[in-house]
């Protein structure tokens, strides 16, 4: 079984998986937004088919540390990705994770469109990273 990682916005929504022995996390897409229904369907036919038993999110909260609007609405998303897959989520504080995924990006890539394109999928593996390495203490 593998675990899952989301870094969910509004028009983007990066997605990572760990591998079997969930020791190492690795991006996988970056999913456009579309309908709600259309997003779930999406997102429980990704974790029908890779297997997830685990879904870490990263939770948007602002600079001291409380939830705003779009933290609500992360949590909105992935309760309902709960309710029809019974995959109860963990959610995990996201603050540093897109600059430290522009970062990394920054290094390997020179064209800021084709980072902007991969930095989702980057930050959704550094929370799911974070989360495992924590996890094994």
């Amino acid at each position: 079984m593998k675990a899952m990682g989301i870094d969910y916005g509004l028009k983007r929504i990066g997605i990572s998986f760990s591998d079997e022995t969930k020791f190492l996390a690795s991006p996988y897409a970056v999913y456009h937004t579309k309908t709600k229904e259309q997003d779930l369907a999406y997102f429980v036919n990704l974790i029908k088919q890779n297997k997830v038993d685990e879904i870490v999110c990263g939770l948007p909260l602002n600079t001291k540390g409380e939830e705003g609007e779009i933290a609500l609405k992360t949590r909105d998303f992935v309760q309902e990705l709960e309710n029809i897959t019974q995959i109860k989520p963990v959610f995990v504080d996201e603050r540093m994770t897109s600059v430290l995924a522009e970062e990394f990006l920054a290094e390997r890539e020179k064209d800021w469109r084709k980072r902007k394109e991969k930095l989702d999928s980057v930050s959704a593996t550094i929370i799911l990273q974070d989360y495992l390495d924590n996890k094994r203490g």
